[in-house]
């Protein structure tokens, strides 16, 4: 599948920001898919992730409470609310997807990933 993420921009701390990742093909539904983001000289992280059916999410604890997944599969994309934002979630935040079957647990490691989107930066001023 090829994954686009979209909806990043400059924000000022305290703010909110709604993140999209739009696939293609007929075979999205099929895709358990990830958000993870990159800040400049640090390791792409795992933020959250959510089942083929949306039924299971997964967070990273520094994005608990603060980040809220979700997808609509009739429209081929998965939506990352983030709301609190602090200065260091300024990063490239980048969508990825792997074909799974439908029981199986949501990755969190880049390599488990095939598709990836281009990356869409986020940057949070104080």
């Amino acid at each position: 599948v090829q994954l686009q993420a979209s909806g990043g921009g400059l924000v000022e701390a305290g703010g909110s920001l709604r993140l999209s990742c739009s696939g293609s093909g007929r075979t999205f539904s099929r895709y358990t898919i990830g958000w993870f983001r990159q800040a400049p000289g640090k390791e792409r992280e795992f933020l959250s992730g959510i089942s083929r059916g949306g039924g299971r999410t997964q967070y990273a604890d520094s994005v608990k409470g603060r980040f809220t997944i979700s997808r609509d599969n009739a429209k081929n994309t998965v939506f990352l609310q983030m709301n609190s934002l602090k200065p260091e979630d300024t990063a490239v935040y980048y969508c990825a997807g792997v074909s799974t079957i439908s029981s199986a647990p949501i990755p969190t490691r880049q390599m488990s990933y095939d598709d990836w989107g281009q990356g869409t930066q986020v940057t949070v001023s104080s």
